[in-house]
């Protein structure tokens, strides 16, 4: 294999592998909710992706000072070199600096670093073993997984999109589907066909993971927003209000609310007439939380301020906290779950495997 290609895109392979399994989602879901421009920022993301954490399970390589020729690792005689890895870091870098706090750059650069040679690693040492069976694999196969990945994309999301935000041309996404789904049927030939939970497996999982099934707490609100601006002094801060005020007083005496929304709302919901969807609490911000929790069905609230603006909230339905029946549909997504969990530590036992009998150098930059 040509060096310019040995870095990939590995962690797209990894989640088109899941895909041709059945799916690439996270192990646990929120139940409603809506992301909008209210919703607390998210904590700081891990600083190495999950999948590359559980796919490639520690090695123990040896490490020796820098190889020749700028060689950063060796994996039974195909190279990493320092040139590749640096360029490599720097674009991962350049796409998620603006996101990390400037006392973290240099701990997630190198977290970054190691990921991008245990990728190198896990993806050499799995396209040398496809060889090395000649696992074959259908252009109707590669079709079918395909489809599945564009039925798994995020609503609004085009498989278009899809390969430009992650730099793949269509021959590119074709050859990385074909690899995954080789690297599938090594994988399946590892489980001996043991692979589907019993119903005691399931019924086992629901028990033991009962904190899992509770659905908390869920507002289902729409609201009106009349937004701030940076620089606002107090004087536009009272014009601001007032409107807000006004705009509640006209909603009291049987304005449309969607109308309404949808005429003065400064908030991108107003394209659904302000309706926010569901959330649950530590979803929204606290004064905008405290509000909706608070409210009574289908009354207008007073005037709410937060750092965004003033909003008239109306609150359209509640829903208590619950645990989730174990019903047929749950016992499908747990029996889901449970097969991809033993999908995953099949892969991982094929990997180390691998790692056990190949030849790993590891140079220290």
């Amino acid at each position: 294999m040509a060096g310019r290609r040995h870095i990939r895109t590995f962690i797209i392979t990894l989640c088109l592998i899941m895909l041709t399994f059945g799916g690439c989602g996270s192990k646990e879901e929120k139940i409603g909710g809506m992301q909008t421009e209210l919703k607390k920022p998210d904590s700081q993301q891990s600083e190495q992706t999950p999948l590359a954490q559980t796919a490639s399970p520690t090695a123990t390589p040896s490490e020796t000072s820098l190889g020749t020729s700028g060689v950063i690792v060796d994996v039974d005689g195909t190279k990493l070199t320092k040139d590749q890895l640096k360029a490599e870091v720097k674009k991962k870098m350049s796409a998620i600096k603006q996101q990390v706090p400037a006392d973290k750059i240099k701990q997630v650069t190198e977290n970054i670093r190691k990921q991008i040679i245990n990728d190198f690693t896990v993806r050499t040492l799995l396209t040398n073993e496809v060889n090395r069976l000649n696992v074959s694999v259908s252009d109707s196969e590669v079709t079918d997984a395909i489809n599945r990945l564009k039925s798994g994309l995020p609503q609004g999301m085009t498989i278009e999109d899809f390969m430009s935000k992650n730099n793949m041309s269509k021959e590119k996404m074709q050859e990385e589907i074909r690899f995954g789904i080789k690297v599938n049927k090594m994988v399946l030939s590892q489980t001996s066909g043991k692979i589907k939970p019993t119903d005691k497996e399931i019924d086992k999982f629901y028990k033991k993971n009962k904190d899992k099934f509770m659905m908390p707490e869920s507002v289902h609100v729409r609201h009106i927003l009349v937004a701030k601006a940076a620089g606002d002094d107090d004087k536009i801060k009272a014009e601001k209000k007032a409107k807000a005020e006004d705009l509640r007083k006209q909603l009291l005496v049987g304005a449309n609310f969607a109308e309404l929304a949808t005429k003065y709302s400064d908030c991108p919901s107003k394209q659904n007439g302000g309706d926010l969807g569901v959330f649950t609490r530590g979803d929204m911000v606290k004064p905008f939380e405290d509000a909706a929790f608070s409210q009574e069905i289908n009354t207008i609230g007073p005037v709410v301020e937060t750092d965004f603006g003033y909003h008239i909230i109306q609150v359209l339905e509640r829903n208590t906290s619950k645990i989730l029946a174990l019903d047929e549909k749950m016992k499908g997504n747990i029996s889901a779950f449970l097969v991809q969990q033993k999908q995953q530590e099949a892969f991982d036992a094929m990997v180390k495997k691998l790692r056990d009998k190949a030849k790993i150098t590891v140079y220290q930059n």
